[in-house]
């Protein structure tokens, strides 16, 4: 998963950094600390005075793993509890951002979408890791584009990790899109395109009465339909942007941008079940554990509940479910690319320094084979490339080699201080096309307009 929040984050964290700045914040450090212990000093700062290392999340089931995970850490350092904080989904953004804008923060560790790393570096809210990372971290372990997406600003216009550029964070969790379908009424073998997807699911949809062909994330809040666009635009070999010429108008709209947009629009919603326009994670997962759809579409970090038969009708236990959901890859069509998730560990500028160095401990920690392996066990998704090709982790559950697999494939979105209000209009056009509120190529070209304009008038982009 990627941004989920509201346009209106800037002013209100505004608003609310004069009210934190006047009260103070939870956790001591006046800001500025960073300036005097920067990454590569404060990892030979740790204390043993007691303390609580505090991460800030949005409340969905890798969070409480998250923390779990932590007890793990305590056993390395007795003197400190691993505490997740979680807000609401639609608050995580602006629950970070508020205290970086008042620059005091009650938590040490925030976890950022990939597309937030600009808008935190370009206010100085997280800390610069890169010479910690270069004398701490094995990079070669990890496929550079998790290294680009997660931790660098600005980005190389390749989308691959570049040597020289600044590092802000690594991986915590990595994730993409599963296609999930119901093999007991589909057959065993996944589609081989996209387009051939569709078909079986119309065909599927046609045979069996009362069910819907496809379930998909189609909200115009968050992310949800504008990760779906996404989706569709890469498989049809489209671009958000020219990065290079900052065009965005001309480039998303273009021949393969319209065909994307027609797909979505007038192949697959009709095969959705009716109301779904507000769809994101739970009512996809829902649909897919009433049997009320032939084929799915969800993120790997998402899915632990669809084997759960304590929610599921498919099945009273795990094995009777996977007798009827199989999991697969995207299916490719003028491309294969599969949408990044997952987001990344960094490190608040507005705590002490004991707190940065222990911070900076336990995202060394993290990065171990081991840790990298428990995680897997708790149902986080790790990173590191002789992890995801463990049997340990291929193992672990009927969808984990679906990341593997896609790893080579992914695909993310843009990382600029802008993208809060990129990303608002995104998600508003795709979901005025997709609920009927708008045609298809005219919200397409509005959508393209009006980012176009966010670009042009944010200046040195």
């Amino acid at each position: 998963m990627k941004g989920r929040f509201a346009v209106s984050a800037s002013l209100t964290a505004m608003a609310a950094a004069v009210t934190l700045a006047a009260c103070g914040g939870d956790d001591g450090g006046s800001g500025g600390d960073a300036d005097k212990a920067p990454a590569k000093q404060a990892a030979s700062a740790l204390s043993d005075k007691p303390m609580d290392l505090t991460f800030i999340w949005f409340d969905w089931p890798p969070a409480k793993a998250l923390e779990e995970l932590g007890k793990e850490y305590t056993k390395t350092r007795p003197n400190v509890t691993v505490k997740v904080n979680t807000v609401p989904n639609p608050q995580w953004h602006d629950a970070i951002f508020t205290q970086f804008a008042a620059r005091k923060t009650n938590f040490d560790l925030p976890i950022l979408d990939s597309q937030n790393i600009g808008e935190a570096v370009d206010n100085g809210s997280i800390l610069d890791l890169t010479d910690f990372v270069k004398e701490n971290i094995d990079t070669s372990q990890y496929d550079p584009y998790f290294l680009a997406a997660y931790g660098q600003y600005p980005q190389n216009t390749t989308g691959k990790a570049d040597p020289d550029a600044k590092t802000y964070g690594l991986p915590l969790l990595g994730d993409t899109w599963s296609m999930i379908w119901r093999k007991d009424l589909m057959g065993d073998t996944p589609p081989a395109t996209w387009e051939d997807m569709i078909a079986a699911a119309k065909k599927c949809q046609d045979e069996n009465k009362g069910m819907s062909g496809l379930a998909f994330h189609q909200a115009g809040t968050g992310d949800a339909a504008a990760v779906t666009y996404n989706v569709m635009n890469a498989l049809y070999g489209g671009e958000l942007w020219n990065q290079q010429d900052k065009k965005i108008d001309g480039v998303i709209n273009d021949a393969a941008g319209k065909k994307a947009m027609d797909v979505l629009v007038n192949q697959m919603v009709p095969l959705t079940p009716k109301g779904s326009s507000n769809w994101f994670i739970d009512e996809v997962n829902a649909a897919i554990s009433q049997g009320k759809v032939c084929v799915g579409f969800q993120w790997i970090a998402a899915m632990g509940g669809l084997l759960d038969p304590a929610s599921s009708e498919l099945g009273k236990t795990k094995e009777e479910i996977l007798d009827k959901l199989a999991f697969a890859p995207l299916p490719k069509q003028v491309t294969d690319k599969k949408p990044l998730g997952g987001m990344g560990l960094h490190v608040s500028k507005y705590i002490p320094a004991e707190k940065q160095a222990e911070a900076l401990n336990f995202i060394k920690w993290f990065q171990t084979p081991e840790a990298q392996k428990k995680w897997a066990q708790l149902g986080g998704v790790p990173a590191r490339n002789d992890v995801l090709n463990s049997p340990d982790f291929l193992e672990a559950t009927p969808y984990n080699k679906v990341f593997t697999d896609s790893v080579s494939q992914l695909k993310d979105f843009w990382n600029l201080p802008e993208y809060a209000k990129l990303l608002n209009v995104h998600s508003t056009q795709v979901n005025a096309a997709i609920s009927g509120t708008q045609q298809p190529e005219a919200a397409l070209d509005k959508l393209a307009k009006d980012e176009q304009k966010i670009l042009d008038e944010s200046g040195g982009l």
